[in-house]
């Protein structure tokens, strides 16, 4: 039986409650697949690196935001998730419970709040994920 190669990627699902509205974080995507798109803060993990520390760079590399805690939900792995091939992404959840400013950076171009009942549509399977998340809190 041949190898298959299989990518791990981790996506960060941040929910916060500003002014009576649950939002979620979002970016859009600077580059394909789904270039323009919104999609949740995430990315590759590097070869030595742990999940919850892989969601924490990304989110702060794309977002500028830091947070302390995360807990993972859980994997996301459907064949055909991602053009790129098979991937298989580790989604995490955390809270937020005071605005904190956002700049954008490296694979995104904007960082925005978006109430949760109003999601455009997201890159990936992320609302699906956004949904586990609602679910897992």
């Amino acid at each position: 039986m041949e190898q298959q190669k299989v990518s791990v990627t981790v996506d960060s699902v941040v929910f916060a409650n500003f002014n009576d509205e649950f939002q979620v974080l979002l970016i859009k995507r600077k580059k394909d697949p789904y270039g323009e798109q919104w999609a949740l803060p995430g990315g590759f993990i590097n070869e030595k690196e742990d999940l919850e520390t892989a969601a924490k760079r990304e989110l702060k590399e794309e977002t500028g935001l830091e947070i302390e805690t995360m807990e993972q939900v859980r994997a996301f792995g459907a064949p055909g998730r991602d053009p790129r091939g098979r991937t298989i992404s580790i989604a995490f959840v955390s809270r937020i419970f005071e605005e904190r400013e956002l700049k954008p950076g490296d694979d995104a171009s904007e960082a925005i709040w978006v109430r949760v009942d109003d999601l455009p549509e997201l890159a990936f399977d992320h609302a699906e994920i956004i949904e586990a998340a609602r679910r897992y809190l």
